[in-house]
């Protein structure tokens, strides 16, 4: 080949290289191109629109997020802008139980009837509709926190019951709480006595409710524990959103003279009975204070052992498996409670209990004319029980639900806020 083919063909494969370049700039260029390169701009345009005008404008949020972690167990909750919810189901993702829920009369929000388990996933399916019909979906799937990282209150009294006026609002934590006045803060106490209601924090799981004087009687106390997100230390959450509400029944205090043996029962200012007891003997008295009926039980059993009273070879100097009337005065093991195996004399002569306040009764609590089947049957939670003239000491404040026997202003001092 000449020089001049040569260059010739140089020039044409140089031209052809060219070409191609040029025609693969055009494909991604400003589209200053043929009609060809214009179409498919113009089709996803219309694509684009026709979706648009097919979309829903209902909007669904679902709380807690799609993936969350360590979700309260109490916040869950769907609710939809520019439309209604149609349908929405919610399940235990490891075993398909349906959480039942309530929708809005309105359709605009959904939330589940009760209280979720805690370290469970759950997963949520959410369906709306707009004013045009047009449907919309959402889901998410999140975890609760697990029961390491959390923490819910015990409380006395029970819900919806009738106790006496010495009954306090108890809370036990089932962790330590280091926020205590983020924590206090949470919870609301009020009467419709009008009457003050602080807490007091006797160690870092237990927290008090109480006001300065008893309960006024026949007042209505309501308690919120607005816990749920509450940090109560680090990384442990509260997971309790619950209203619970008592009502104060009559004013009944007994007064238990440990000199005179003798208990005086009033009621609403007025005196209805006078009952012989036997308080605890010289080695083993009866603490003094005032005491709140926490427990009943017509029968239980009653081992020394438990409270510390053995004999050389560890086991119980007594162990009655019936005894009758019993109703707890302390945590450490004070009862007042039926007698059946002291004779009848006893009582109103002699103190010769390990502590307890005897009343005579009969084995097996099934004579309702003994002072232990009545007192029991005249007896409210939270009555009071006064204990005066006994050789022993007070008792703690914090021995039982006993937070009376501590002045107003200690008591304030325990409180956080």
């Amino acid at each position: 080949m000449t020089d001049g083919k040569r260059r010739r063909g140089v020039a044409v494969t140089a031209a052809l290289l060219s070409g191609v370049l040029t025609l693969s700039a055009c494909g991604g260029g400003d589209g200053e191109g043929s009609d060809a390169a214009k179409k498919p701009e113009k089709g996803q345009a219309q694509v684009d629109k026709a979706a648009a005008e097919k979309a829903s404008s209902a909007r669904i949020v679902i709380s807690p997020k799609d993936g969350s972690d360590n979700s309260t167990i109490n916040g869950v909750k769907v609710t939809v802008k520019g439309g209604k919810l149609t349908e929405v189901t919610m399940k235990a993702t490891a075993t398909g139980q349906e959480v039942e829920g309530t929708l809005a009369d309105d359709g605009a929000s959904w939330k589940p009837n009760g209280q979720l388990e805690r370290a469970t996933e759950y997963t949520i399916s959410a369906q709306a509709e707009d004013a045009k019909g047009r449907a919309a979906h959402e889901n998410s799937t999140f975890t609760t926190v697990s029961p390491s990282n959390s923490f819910i209150g015990y409380y006395t009294p029970e819900d919806g019951s009738t106790v006496g006026v010495g009954m306090p609002v108890s809370i036990n934590f089932d962790k330590g709480i280091a926020n205590k006045k983020e924590v206090q803060a949470a919870i609301e106490v009020n009467t419709t006595s009008g009457q003050e209601v602080v807490g007091h924090w006797f160690s870092d799981t237990r927290l008090d409710f109480r006001p300065e004087e008893y309960w006024k009687a026949g007042s209505k106390v309501t308690v919120d524990l607005n816990l749920d997100g509450v940090e109560g230390a680090p990384n442990v959450i509260g997971v309790q959103d619950k209203t619970i509400s008592f009502t104060v029944g009559r004013a009944q205090v007994s007064t238990v003279d440990a000199k005179t043996k003798q208990m005086t029962v009033v009621r609403d200012g007025k005196t209805i009975r006078t009952i012989p007891i036997s308080a605890g003997s010289p080695a083993t008295p009866t603490y003094n204070g005032q005491m709140v009926i926490s427990e009943k039980f017509k029968e239980t059993r009653m081992n020394g052992a438990t409270v510390g009273f053995t004999d050389d070879d560890g086991k119980g100097e007594y162990d009655i498996a019936d005894v009758p009337h019993a109703m707890r005065l302390s945590t450490s093991g004070t009862f007042i409670h039926g007698n059946y195996w002291a004779a009848d004399s006893t009582f109103g002569n002699a103190n010769t209990s390990h502590g307890c306040i005897g009343l005579n009764d009969v084995q097996g609590a099934n004579d309702p004319n003994q002072d232990g089947a009545w007192f029991y049957e005249n007896s409210l939670l939270g009555d009071i029980v006064i204990v005066k003239n006994s050789p022993d000491k007070e008792i703690t404040p914090d021995n039982g639900l006993n937070g009376w026997n501590m002045s107003w202003e200690d008591w304030k001092k325990g409180s956080a806020l």
